[in-house]
């Protein structure tokens, strides 16, 4: 059944004469009215935080990332900057599902019906980052049905919502521990099975919604539902630099930025084609990179060691490490890709003991595995 939605169009006025614009101008217009963000490459330390959103992008698999720490950080800064140097992805031309024309078996029933029809076209943009504000209702997030027509119509009427926008994007969630429930259980529905799935007196749509969530808060106004905590799989803490010469840079760079924005960005053109470029490279390499038995036996002797429950660590890790190996231009993972991803994945599952708070040790885990080999 098809589902027809009608939309609104606006009257455009026709064009009157205007003066002519110089260019700076223009600039300091687009300054006004836009969103500049500020170049991720520019961010001063927090090398760990970084390298999470990262692997997260070339391997979508991962599972995601939750960012802890204190505010002023730079937590959603590097989560918003990270938009200009996503690489590019194929669409479906025209689909509010974002729908990967490679893969027709997770077509919405719009982009079946274009296929059916021979009028399927396909386009390129960029990996959006989707933003999902802390107190959106439920409608906003998975989505509205319009009962009523549906009744008189006998068609689906169906309002797409932010989980139809972040489908095979980036689900950016500021105060992810302020959630409600319902918003917390439809993001681990959709996580689990790609698929949103909105029910109304009988009547249901589903779409797909394959999404990387990425998730920050701040620890000192209440913790992550353990749910959700476990099926993020990356975290990574985040302070302020105590460093004073790095403390310095920051405060010039962030002044530089607010006196003229795009003259700063220019001066990272250079920094952020570098990081597109090795994105893009690290994508193509990644299907490429092997994991030995050898790899697996050292993260499994991990898991143990560090007493996680389950195998989601074990799968966590694997995934992680081989997407670090990419990322560095490797075929194969090392000891140090496994160090380096498992110091994301496992603080957050260690087993705790009752009334006893253990706290998750690097020096411990280079132990293990400096035994392991």
């Amino acid at each position: 059944m098809s589902l027809n939605i009608s939309g609104t169009i606006k009257e455009v006025p026709k064009e009157t004469e205007t003066p002519a614009i110089l260019p700076e101008e223009i600039v300091r217009a687009a300054t006004r009215t836009e969103r500049v963000l500020y170049p991720v490459s520019a961010i001063v330390g927090q090398e760990q935080m970084l390298r999470a959103l990262i692997l997260n992008t070339i391997n979508p698999s991962i599972g995601g990332v939750l960012i802890r720490g204190q505010k002023g950080t730079a937590k959603s800064t590097a989560i918003r900057g990270l938009a200009e140097v996503l690489p590019e992805i194929e669409v479906v031309e025209g689909c509010r599902f974002n729908c990967d024309p490679s893969d027709p078996g997770k077509f919405c029933w719009e982009c079946t019906e274009k296929r059916m029809n021979g009028n399927l076209r396909v386009q390129k943009r960029q990996m959006k980052v989707v933003d999902l504000p802390v107190g959106a209702t439920e409608d906003r997030v998975v989505g509205s049905l319009d009962i009523e027509k549906a009744v008189r119509q006998g068609i689906q009427a169906f309002d797409p919502g932010i989980l139809a926008q972040a489908n095979r994007g980036i689900l950016y969630v500021d105060e992810i521990n302020l959630l409600d429930d319902f918003v917390v259980d439809a993001l681990l529905d959709a996580a689990a099975m790609g698929v949103n799935t909105v029910e109304r007196e009988g009547v249901s749509v589903s779409h797909p919604s394959n999404f990387i969530i990425v998730g920050s808060m701040n620890p000192e106004e209440g913790e992550l539902r353990p749910q959700l905590l476990d099926r993020i799989a990356l975290q990574v803490e985040v302070t302020g630099i105590y460093d004073v010469e790095q403390r310095i840079e920051i405060v010039e760079r962030r002044n530089r930025f607010n006196d003229d924005p795009w003259q700063f960005i220019r001066e990272f053109e250079s920094e952020q084609e570098k990081l597109r470029s090795k994105i893009i490279k690290a994508i193509q390499l990644l299907p490429g990179v092997g994991t030995t038995r050898d790899n697996l036996r050292t993260i499994a002797r991990i898991c143990i060691a560090f007493k996680v429950d389950g195998h989601r660590a074990d799968i966590m890790i694997e995934r992680a490490a081989r997407t670090n190996a990419a990322y560095e231009g490797r075929e194969r993972i090392t000891n140090d890709d496994i160090i380096e991803a498992a110091e994301m994945v496992l603080p957050h599952r260690m087993r705790k003991k009752p009334f006893e708070e253990e706290e998750f040790s690097a020096d411990q885990l280079r132990a293990v595995v400096e035994g392991a080999v």
